[in-house]
């Protein structure tokens, strides 16, 4: 797992998010999270559902935020996990052993030895940055990148939360697997190139 990690913003309309997916994917996207805290159960089922066609043409993983029964329901690629939502030891039960399971460690290593005991297949951190799409508290330290690698080598990273092309910079030195992003990709006036110019990171 390496490379641009592409998080879903909370778009209602589906043929716009398909749309600027795809062209995320032909830039070099990786994989792809879908995240949408507000949508029904109807919307969220239909968006799922497009957006894993558009992954499967595209030969990337698809994962589904939170809804580990819509995960199943859609066999889906993996579900990705935070703190306060199911614990990463009972989705993995659930999802079975070839699913991704994903999870929030935010800044924090003693999460990320829990996740990694209970069967996650790669830890996300941040955020590192101010977000325009997600308030939290900015607090995860950049070296945290260092540490993990050097205790937890083979456990995949991915660094969420204000990233850009300038500071993903500093991110992609230290060894982190994957830049997962919202708004750079998904707000940009041309997606497909911002997308291409994180993919770039990893060449």
């Amino acid at each position: 797992m390496k490379g641009l990690y592409i998080v879903t913003p909370d778009w209602d309309d589906t043929a716009k998010l398909v749309d600027v997916t795809e062209k995320a994917l032909k830039g070099g996207a990786t994989i792809v999270q879908y995240r949408h805290k507000t949508a029904s159960p109807e919307l969220r089922r239909e968006q799922a559902k497009a957006l894993q066609a558009v992954c499967k043409q595209y030969k990337v993983p698809f994962i589904i935020n939170d809804h580990v029964d819509l995960a199943m329901e859609l066999d889906a690629d993996g579900v990705h996990v935070g703190e306060s939502d199911e614990a990463i030891g009972k989705v993995r039960a659930i999802v079975g052993p070839n699913k991704i399971v994903g999870a929030s460690c935010y800044g924090d290593m003693e999460l990320v030895r829990k996740a990694h005991k209970a069967g996650a297949s790669y830890i996300a951190f941040g955020g590192f940055y101010p977000s325009r799409i997600k308030k939290y508290p900015v607090t995860t330290e950049l070296d945290i990148v260092k540490q993990m690698k050097q205790e937890i080598p083979k456990l995949p990273s991915c660094a969420i939360g204000g990233i850009d092309h300038e500071n993903a910079v500093p991110l992609v030195e230290r060894g982190i697997d994957m830049i997962c992003v919202i708004s750079s990709v998904y707000f940009a006036d041309d997606p497909e190139a911002a997308a291409r110019k994180f993919a770039e990171m990893y060449d």
